[in-house]
Formats: C-alpha cells, sequence, structure tokens
C-alpha cells in the first residue's frame, strides 16, 4: 500500500493520549510517594518507641544494679540492730556502724559520687547552701565554719549542695 494511501491518525489523538499518560504515571508517582511516606512515618514511630523503652529499660537497669549493690549494707545495719544494746557492747556496735558507714562511702566512690568539701572553704552558691549567718572573729567574711549536711557530686553534676553556716561580716 502507498504510504499515500495508509490510514492516518488524527494529529488530536496522539496529543489526548499523551496528557493522559502522563497524568496516569505522575499519578502512580504520587502514590508511590505516598506509600513511602507512610511506611517511613511508621517506621520512625517504631523506632521513637524502641528509644524510649531501651532508655527507661537502661534506667531501670542502672537503678537495679545500685540497689543490689545496697543490699549487703542493708543486711549489715539489720545485723547491728538486731544486736543487743547494753552498755558493754556499745563499742562493738559504733565499730559495726563504722564498718557500714565506710561500705556505703565506697559504694559511692565507686559509682563516681564524691562528698562536696565544705568545712574552711569559700561559700559556692553553685555547691553550698547556706541555712545560717554568723559573725565569725578570725574568719574570713563567706567562710564555711560549720556544715550541717553534706552535699555530693556525680563527676561534675551536682547531686545534693552542703548545707553549711557561713561566717558574715563583722
Amino acid at each position: 500500500m502507498p504510504e499515500d494511501l495508509a490510514p492516518q491518525t488524527e494529529p488530536g489523538a496522539a496529543a489526548t493520549a499523551q496528557p493522559e499518560a502522563a497524568a496516569a504515571q505522575l499519578q502512580k508517582e504520587r502514590d508511590e510517594f505516598y506509600d513511602l511516606l507512610l511506611r517511613t512515618r511508621a517506621d520512625f514511630d517504631n523506632y521513637r518507641k524502641r528509644v524510649e523503652r531501651e532508655r527507661l529499660e537502661q534506667g531501670e537497669s542502672a537503678a537495679a544494679d545500685l540497689l543490689r549493690d545496697l543490699l549487703p549494707v542493708v543486711d549489715d545495719l539489720e545485723r547491728a540492730l538486731s544486736a543487743p544494746a547494753d552498755a558493754a557492747g556499745a563499742e562493738s556496735y559504733r565499730r559495726g556502724v563504722e564498718l557500714i558507714h565506710r561500705q556505703v562511702l565506697e559504694l559511692l566512690r565507686q559509682r563516681g559520687v564524691a562528698p562536696i568539701e565544705a568545712l574552711g572553704t569559700d561559700f559556692d552558691p553553685h555547691r553550698h547552701q547556706a541555712v545560717a549567718h554568723e559573725p565569725a572573729p578570725g574568719r574570713r567574711e563567706g567562710e564555711i565554719i560549720e556544715e550541717y549536711r553534706r552535699g555530693y557530686m556525680l563527676g561534675s553534676r551536682l547531686l545534693r549542695p552542703s548545707m553549711v553556716k557561713v561566717a558574715a561580716g563583722e
């Protein structure tokens, strides 16, 4: 058949089919991206929940480790409290309590807890809590002259400030 006699398609028909195919392709891509978005959002939500669960488990594990280490100290305290409280045993009772005190301090030291040395140092509002001011001849103003309750640091973090009495100006 000669080329001139071949059936010809109308120019508008090809133009109409092409935008419909492009629209269908765009809709397919949109659906794929939306599906990807939903899966990514679900993955992120699951990740967030997992991280929170792991954080809680680590905290519980750390607390359990500390409490497990404290149990022998509790045992020693119970033994000391069950001992007869007569005058003859007062010295051994005191030695037992001192031993328990040393155990607790060693346990704290192993965990990175250190006491704040306050007596004789200058008052620092970041490490000390002043509960009294008193004139103190021979002492410089702001010097800590008495410690009511010891403070503690965990590394560089303040666990509890020292409660202190500070020398006031004369």
